[in-house]
């Protein structure tokens, strides 16, 4: 077990202590998000806001612009979603939860190509084509940022997305040496299987109330 401990936290030797209690931060309040957006809770997202903000500093910080892209992107449709979210459609009961329209898989589609075509923009601009996980984080930087957006609408699909996205992310991040981001991922996509049974059993009601 020791060897475990030394071999987590040797990932952190040259790293300011500043930036690994931020981080430790940052998956406090992602865990705390994710766990409120299975349970269909607004605080979903002033704690998933707060995990966003910092995450868009350490990575910007690491000079990871795909992982920072996508956090800065979650921090504008937490927003959207926190608006989204507290509709009503009528004087007691907020939107409920649907599945995805066929208008709405379209513009997932497009959603998806168009951010790949920016990552990949943004990537050659800055000259970071210097490493396979380049590719990766413009694969994971589409498949997040098209499930954020379904979050925010509250369709069910949007879970399907963050599974394999974080799938992909656990030993992506396990080898960039952000350990703890990595456990992180590990962790949300095990609580992504259950969110999307939770939403899925609350399909198309409208919830009375937010805060559960």
């Amino acid at each position: 077990m020791n060897h475990i401990f030394d071999w987590v936290f040797a990932q952190y030797d040259d790293v300011p202590v500043h930036l690994v209690v931020l981080e430790m931060i940052a998956v406090f309040f992602g865990f705390l998000s994710v766990l409120y957006s299975k349970r269909e809770n607004i605080l979903v997202y002033p704690t998933g806001i707060i995990s966003t903000a910092i995450f868009v500093y350490i990575l910007l910080v690491y000079g990871l612009l795909g992982d920072m892209l996508i956090n800065a992107y979650y921090f504008s449709m937490s927003i959207y979603g926190w608006y989204f979210w507290t509709r009503k459609v009528d004087a007691t009961h907020f939107i409920p939860i649907t599945r995805t329209t066929q208008r709405e898989k379209w513009w997932s589609v497009v959603l998806f190509v168009l951010t790949i075509g920016f990552v990949f923009g943004v990537y050659k601009f800055f000259d970071k084509w210097n490493s396979w996980t380049a590719y990766v984080d413009t694969l994971t930087t589409a498949v997040f940022f098209v499930g954020m957006w379904l979050m925010a609408r509250k369709k069910l699909e949007n879970w399907t997305y963050w599974i394999i996205g974080d799938l992909i992310s656990v030993p992506l991040y396990m080898y960039k040496g952000l350990v703890f981001t990595s456990l992180q991922y590990a962790a949300f996509t095990v609580i992504a299987i259950f969110g999307y049974l939770a939403w899925k059993k609350n399909l198309n009601k409208s919830p009375e109330v937010l805060l559960k």
